[in-house]
């Protein structure tokens, strides 16, 4: 039976964030799935729906759940960033056959507000409201917090590409305390399923001393693997194929 995988793409990005996985993956028989969170389906250079800022990782979880649950069968679901956190809220839904989180966000009751994680977020996180409006990362910043072991030239190429995020859902992360709602909370307890947590370490938006932090919270389920030599963006660095074969044979290992 072909298995099928759910790629979950972080803050600012779309489908388009997994063209090396997807490619990697169908070649190796896997059918794979790209949804596109909700209000990320716009251009770049558009300004984005208002709605944009006010939507929680609630709500980006319950359209990946209800996406799933339309599917035959339950899936592997590999999620980068901000996607990696909600791969946790998935899997403690009982909706994934294995979870393999790419420099993962961490759920609540983990810190993770360390220098290089506010100077990454510095110009969001500090704007009166922010928490209630669409944002887009700078250029300075993406380049800094994400992307600085590309060259100059696939910065801008990939930063193009970037939209709107929104800010309830940065501040759900980052100020996971103050949230009445525990939109961040995950129950590692309800998480059952094989799971591998790959931290980079050269990684300033989620350290790698931060991605070790989410595989001891998971120590049940988890193996953790962390790469030298790599940044946040695992999904488009040079050797991205390397860490997206250590999926593959993780998944082979744990059949699959």
């Amino acid at each position: 039976m072909t298995e099928s995988i759910v790629m979950i793409h972080g803050m600012w990005g779309g489908s388009w964030c997994w063209d090396n996985y997807r490619s990697f993956f169908e070649k190796r028989g896997f059918r794979c799935h790209t949804p596109v969170l909700r209000h990320h389906d716009v251009r770049p250079q558009d300004q984005p729906p208002e709605a944009l800022g006010r939507v929680s990782l609630k709500d980006y979880a319950d359209d990946l759940e209800a996406y799933i649950r339309d599917m035959d069968d339950a899936p592997i679901i590999i999620g980068h960033s901000m996607g990696g956190l909600l791969a946790q809220m998935l899997g403690a839904r009982g909706l994934g056959k294995g979870l393999a989180l790419l420099t993962p966000a961490s759920p609540a009751g983990i810190n993770a507000l360390t220098y290089s994680v506010v100077r990454s977020f510095w110009g969001i996180l500090f704007k009166w409201g922010f928490w209630r409006k669409p944002h887009r990362i700078s250029f300075n910043a993406a380049s800094y917090a994400m992307m600085h072991c590309l060259s100059v030239e696939q910065r801008r190429s990939e930063y193009a590409k970037l939209c709107f995020e929104s800010g309830r859902a940065a501040a759900e992360i980052g100020f996971w305390l103050l949230d009445i709602n525990g939109a961040a909370r995950v129950d590692a307890a309800a998480v059952t399923c094989p799971m591998l947590v790959i931290g980079a370490a050269e990684d300033r938006i989620t350290p790698a001393a931060v991605t070790r932090k989410i595989a001891r919270k998971y120590a049940h389920v988890s193996t953790y693997k962390e790469i030298a030599r790599h940044a946040h963006w695992v999904i488009g660095e040079a050797g991205w194929e390397d860490i997206a074969e250590t999926v593959h044979q993780w998944l082979i290992e744990k059949e699959l």
